[in-house]
């Protein structure tokens, strides 16, 4: 018997059903019910910024626009800083994401890429340049760079998964991947972050 058949042997309403589905296949169209998962960014600039009290030498804080009316909580003491995501200053200052920092030097970047699905934030994707101190330049301990990835409510805000962005080529397809896949059913707390990728120097600074 021939494996092989033809679209004319075919009733109309299977003809029909099979045209959709090559339809749906080749112009990468969403069937009825699947989300749209896309990118927006937003700035974390001082210029864009909002300064909360009276910083000193060590410190600062500072809030700054995100999406849909959320917030960015940056907090930086003796040269390093944490990014949490809330509503209010006071409910990001609440979450583990504000209390999660690295233990060298650091600082994180100014470019907020934010994963939505169908419009709502579910996570974002920031690049932190960590120093290392066993790798000295003119100006002091060269950077490493890399990529968090932060969950974002229903549910606690924190760190899910770290990309070593020089040891990987692909680093914000990696970033992106880890956010779509895995920050709305981590548990914060419970779960540890994740390792994506080639694990490189900015890895090991991270997680000693």
């Amino acid at each position: 018997m021939s494996e092989f058949f033809s679209l004319g042997s075919f009733s109309t309403g299977a003809t029909v059903r099979i045209g959709a589905a090559l339809l749906l296949c080749c112009t990468g169209l969403n069937p009825a019910g699947a989300e749209t998962i896309a990118s927006a960014y937003t700035s974390a600039a001082e210029k864009d910024c909002r300064t909360i009290g009276k910083p000193d030498n060590d410190s600062s804080t500072q809030s700054c626009p995100g999406k849909d009316g959320l917030i960015v909580l940056v907090n930086e003491g003796d040269l390093r800083q944490t990014v949490s995501v809330g509503r209010t200053v006071s409910a990001a200052a609440k979450e583990p994401a504000a209390q999660t920092w690295f233990g060298p030097f650091n600082s994180a970047g100014k470019t907020i890429e934010w994963r939505m699905a169908d419009g709502k934030p579910f996570a974002i994707i920031q690049r932190w340049q960590i120093a290392d101190n066993d790798d000295q330049g003119k100006q002091g301990p060269n950077n490493k760079p890399l990529l968090v990835v932060t969950r974002l409510a229903p549910g606690p805000v924190c760190h899910v998964a770290y990309v070593d962005a020089a040891a990987n080529a692909n680093a914000n397809e990696l970033a992106r991947q880890a956010a779509d896949e895995g920050a709305r059913s981590f548990a914060c707390g419970k779960d540890k972050v994740k390792v994506v990728g080639t694990r490189g120097r900015a890895i090991d600074l991270a997680l000693p």
